[in-house]
Parts: structure tokens; sequence; C-alpha cells
């Protein structure tokens, strides 16, 4: 009785890591896709609205998912209450902070710490054209993680099950 619930334990664990690793394979592309859809706005609002950038970081913030909208919210209230001196400060702090909450990986990390440094310290026209480069390489990320869901959400998921029924028949 005893080796029978371990077993189902053992099962049970290991197919829940195997959907935690698809899971993230499968929100990556969710959350790209936010964060594209949150440069495109904040160059609206920057260029278009003329909207200070704290301002514009709140708007986004609360436009776009939770896991991305976090970070423009804690830089906004890192530049309002000046515990950043410069927007590139803020967004570093933001990204440090919230980052590991996010299915995203060190190359989005990179091109949004770029971004940043770009943000608040240069005129409007250079800022539009950091955001759309930015842009155009999270949409080639965005179709990059869309390939590695297809490819490896479903084989994770297959693969924790399998593990666990190994490990079981290892043990009888």
């Amino acid at each position: 009785m005893v080796k029978l619930i371990g077993a189902v334990l053992i099962l049970f664990s290991a197919s829940m890591i195997g959907w935690q690793i698809g899971r993230n394979y499968a929100f990556r592309p969710v959350q790209l896709r936010a964060l594209l859809v949150a440069l495109q706005m904040l160059e609206t609002e920057i260029v278009y609205g003329l909207t200070p950038l704290h301002r514009a970081f709140v708007k986004i913030g609360h436009r776009v998912p939770d896991e991305v909208g976090r970070l423009f919210l804690t830089a906004a209230e890192l530049l309002i209450t000046e515990r950043a001196q410069t927007a590139e400060d803020a967004l570093r702090q933001a990204i440090n902070a919230h980052w590991p909450q996010t299915a995203l990986r060190r190359q989005e990390r990179d091109v949004l710490s770029s971004l940043g440094q770009v943000l608040g310290s240069s005129d409007r026209e250079d800022q539009q054209k950091h955001l759309r480069l930015a842009v155009t390489h999270l949409r080639g990320l965005e179709e990059e993680a869309r390939a590695e869901q297809g490819r490896y959400e479903k084989m994770y998921k297959s693969l924790g099950f399998l593990c666990g029924l190994l490990v079981v028949i290892l043990m009888f």
C-alpha cells in the first residue's frame, strides 16, 4: 500500500514538472506579444501623445497583462519617487525585480535594457527609431518562441509523465 501511494506521488510529481516546463513554452509567446503591444503603445505615447515617460509607463502598465505590466508600473513608480535618476535605471531596476515572474528569456531582457538607454535621453525621432527597432527584434523572437512552443511544449508534458512512469517501474 505504501509503495502504491509512493508510486502515485512520484508519477504525479514528475507529470507536474513536465507540465510546468511546458507551460513556460506556452506563456513565452503570449508575454512577448504583450511586450510588443506595450512598446507600440509607448511609441504612440512618446511620439504622438507627447506624454511624459512616467505617465506613459503607468498607462501602458494598466493596459497590458500583469506579468509585463508590472515592469512598466514599477519603472513609473521609481521615476515618480525619484529612486531612479534615469529611465534606464528605472527600467533596469524594474526588470531585476519582476523578470523571474515572467517566461521571457535573456534575449528579451537585453532588448529592453538597450532600449532603456535611449528612453528619455534623446529626441522623439531617435526614440521612435529605437522603439521600432526593438519591436522588429521582438517580432523575430516571438516567431522563434512560437516555433519552440510547437516543438517542445507537448514533448515536455509527455516526457514528465514518462520519466515518472520509468521511476515507478524501476521501483517495483
